[in-house]
């Protein structure tokens, strides 16, 4: 009982029956068009004394209105008159005007509905609760039930005077069952409508997509170079703290090492903020590569207290520039793996090849006790985790594969990138 009430008197039907009643507002303009064309048509010049020529007039007048709906901010007032009122999802209307046939021959549609069905809810929000009114009173009023009073001459017998005020009632619930349908019917066809096209909805996706995809990159750029700076430099700067007294001339080198550290990172950074400005501003500093960075980004994690066995068989000058990019990425990030679970007590074997056309990158180090959290894949501290799928996008993107996991006592990274279809 209480939703049906709540669904013919509640704030959502009194806000949509409104809407319908501005509707009727909005129809009144082109009642007036069609009544100067009806009357001299029917040669009578007062049409209210006339329900059916004022249908007529409203039926020559929807047409004008359907032309005037071509007016560019006809769908975008529309839209925010919808959002505001009939409780429909914003992203389902469109913001803009209707530019193509179809766009616009569906806001005609919905402008002639929203006037049309507007027109006939107002006229009986008008004329039904004075009425309905009369009939709860009558039997209290005895100077309503003379002969001038308009109503109807069977509601002098006595079963209908008591039956009247229950007739009052019933017509005014009828009339909000009837704003309140009309109203989530026009509600239902809004997004049809108003709603952006096909075309729309394509073009939405995919700039939704471009822009998650540029998210993603800088996700990735920040996590590796960032996150990488950040692990040497907390393993540095805590070898430093313990061996302060004992051994001046490691905290010297330790404090070079975070000094080159962090002022190459503050490059890298500049580089990836640099898209977030103008795309690949120019003056940013390039993306760091396997050919010119490789041997600073060991001797950096070599400084952090991580033993690497480095092997490189393959010509980092022969790769595709976009290979070579990340392929940097994608070891660095193995070695900050290493630097972040193993520990400096164990080494790490990094190998660098070319095999069947493809780029080989693997890096390997022996799980211990301080490498067990490596072994399951999960992160030691809040928020980690995301460094293995940025290994696997970027291999994705250049048609690779990338494969993590333990293998016996081992923790194994292999990356495959292809350098033909790169190239």
């Amino acid at each position: 009982m209480t939703a049906a009430a709540r669904s013919l008197f509640g704030r959502r039907a009194r806000l949509r029956w409104i809407h319908l009643i501005l509707g009727g507002a909005l129809a009144m303009p082109y009642v007036l068009v069609g009544s100067v064309v009806v009357g001299p048509i029917t040669g009578v010049d007062n049409l209210f004394g006339s329900l059916t020529l004022q249908l007529a007039a409203f039926a020559v007048g929807l047409p004008l209105a359907a032309v005037s709906s071509l007016f560019p901010l006809t769908r975008p007032l529309e839209s925010g008159v919808v959002r505001s009122l009939c409780g429909v999802d914003a992203d389902l209307l469109a913001y803009g005007p209707a530019r193509t046939k179809g766009e616009k021959g569906r806001t005609a549609a919905w402008f002639t509905l929203h006037l049309g069905v507007g027109g006939i809810v107002a006229g009986m929000s008008l004329a039904v609760p004075p009425f309905a009114a009369a009939l709860i009173v009558l039997p209290f009023v005895p100077a309503l039930r003379d002969d001038g009073a308009g109503l109807p001459g069977v509601l002098d017998h006595a079963w209908a005077l008591a039956l009247a005020p229950v007739a009052g009632g019933a017509m005014l619930v009828a009339l909000a069952g009837c704003a309140a349908g009309c109203g989530a019917l026009l509600a239902r066809w809004a997004p049809a409508l108003l709603g952006p096209s096909a075309e729309d909805r394509v073009a939405a996706a995919e700039a939704r997509a471009a822009d998650l995809a540029v998210r993603n990159r800088l996700a990735r750029e920040l996590h590796d170079s960032v996150g990488h700076a950040l692990s040497a430099v907390t393993l540095q700067a805590s070898a430093a703290r313990r061996l302060l007294d004992s051994d001046p001339g490691f905290v010297r080198e330790a404090l070079a090492a975070i000094e080159d550290t962090t002022r190459r990172t503050v490059g890298e950074l500049d580089a990836v903020l640099g898209v977030l400005r103008d795309g690949d501003a120019p003056g940013t500093a390039p993306a760091p590569t396997l050919a010119a960075d490789l041997d600073g980004l060991l001797d950096r994690t070599r400084a952090g207290g991580l033993r690497v066995s480095v092997t490189v068989t393959a010509d980092p000058r022969a790769l595709p520039p976009p290979v070579s990019r990340e392929a940097y990425r994608i070891v660095q990030e193995g070695l900050s793996n290493a630097l972040r679970h193993a520990g400096g007590q164990v080494t790490v074997t990094l190998r660098v090849d070319v095999r069947d056309g493809h780029l080989r990158i693997t890096v390997e180090n022996p799980v211990g006790e301080a490498g067990e959290a490596a072994r399951s894949g999960a992160a030691p501290r809040p928020g980690g985790g995301h460094g293995l799928r940025g290994v696997a996008d970027r291999a994705r993107l250049l048609g690779g594969t990338a494969e993590a996991g333990p293998v016996g006592r081992t923790w194994r990274l292999h990356v495959r990138l292809p350098l033909a279809r790169t190239a």
